[in-house]
């Protein structure tokens, strides 16, 4: 147990009072796409960086914080607060039933770390039962009830990686922000456990490769349509982690820092306006996963303005010249010096192009397997 001085402590108490004070004096947090689905938080076009649970390593927050992310899942006043000392948001479950619903929203709707509302994680999607988990009348009328009580606030939704683009659409008027996830790295021979199915899959496209979630992207988008957000929800975690018990210590397989940067770049180049990280509870300290996932969100946040703004359109013959099979995927984003392009190969094989029509001069360029490479004006 630890012992503080009655100095010690009134000099904490007082920080505590000015901090608390201090975050009630501002004004709740306002966040709600713009026409073509980037976020707007307090009127600024946002590419939204996020997490659903913290790394296991000292004073994760901050740590979290440092490496750039805006948001993380949150569950109470402690989080909110601790959150908006450090400049960053949370986001709360709010759940389906009205006495919950009003609860929270009365008690939190002017908190400024609030950044916005979850309804019921992955409704439409119950594990080995057909119909859905929760009926998409009853999230429209949970997100109705969250607007009347928190009119500045978006309400997010989050979809399994199954089920028809027709029937997921009829949850939309639950949603501001739509998301999905998939979690593509899956070793050959696992069990199967909650979650994946007897093949090892986890989604209902027939994509095995980590390309599939570029093609989960797509499905997203296709239900949530251009004016709400789109999510993608990665993985950061090891499927085998995920069992209670009798875990296999050889299906134990992490992302690598090059799968975890193809992820997020094959989602923004598919179209994606934010990308929140599953899983990072049950991944141990040390691994080096979390190292890795600061790294490339790091980089991300020096694309702040380019992944915030709409995408380039050029003149028909833009495009790109094959030497040789391939495949490669981009997005041509504005920027101070010119445009800047991200482009992913969704080949396990090295693929050698030259861009034409999007800088000065045609851009040759070979990029590595299922690799990603951000090329800008020379």
């Amino acid at each position: 147990m630890s012992l503080i001085s009655p100095l010690e402590a009134i000099s904490r108490r007082s920080f505590l009072l000015a901090t608390a004070a201090t975050l009630s004096a501002v004004e709740p947090v306002m966040s709600a796409p713009d026409t073509d689905g980037t976020l707007l938080i307090r009127g600024q076009r946002t590419f939204l960086h996020g997490l659903y649970q913290l790394p296991n390593c000292p004073d994760p927050l901050r740590a979290a914080a440092d490496a750039g992310f805006h948001v993380v899942h949150g569950e109470n006043a402690a989080d909110l607060d601790a959150a908006a000392t450090l400049g960053m948001y949370r986001w709360l479950t709010a759940g389906s039933t009205p006495a919950r619903i009003t609860t929270l929203a009365q008690q939190f709707r002017t908190h400024p770390g609030l950044l916005f509302w979850e309804t019921e994680d992955e409704p439409a999607w119950q594990w080995n039962k057909p119909g859905p988990r929760t009926k998409p009348d009853v999230i429209r009328a949970a997100a109705g009830l969250l607007r009347k009580l928190d009119p500045t606030r978006a309400v997010y939704l989050n979809h399994a990686p199954t089920g028809s683009v027709s029937s997921l659409r009829q949850y939309n008027p639950g949603s501001d922000i739509l998301g999905t996830d998939i979690y593509p790295v899956i070793p050959p021979g696992i069990r199967t456990m909650y979650g994946l199915f007897p093949t090892g899959r986890q989604g209902d496209l027939p994509d095995t490769t980590i390309s599939q979630v570029g093609r989960y992207m797509d499905k997203l988008r296709a239900v949530a349509g251009p004016r709400r957000s789109a999510f993608m929800v990665l993985q950061a975690f090891a499927w085998e982690n995920l069992r209670s018990k009798d875990q296999d210590a050889k299906m134990v397989l992490y992302p690598t820092r090059a799968e975890l940067r193809f992820m997020a770049f094959h989602s923004i180049v598919r179209g994606a306006n934010g990308l929140l990280w599953f899983g990072l509870h049950y991944t141990p300290a040390g691994i080096p996963l979390w190292d890795d996932l600061a790294a490339l969100t790091r980089e991300l946040r020096t694309l702040d303005s380019e992944l915030a703004a709409p995408p380039l359109k050029f003149h028909a013959k833009a495009g790109i010249e094959y030497h040789g099979p391939g495949q490669i995927e981009w997005l041509a984003k504005p920027s101070a010096n010119g445009p800047v392009v991200l482009a992913v190969n969704t080949e396990p094989k090295p693929v050698d192009a030259t861009f034409h029509g999007v800088f000065a001069t045609p851009r040759r360029e070979q990029i590595e397997p299922c690799g990603v490479r951000i090329l800008r004006q020379q």
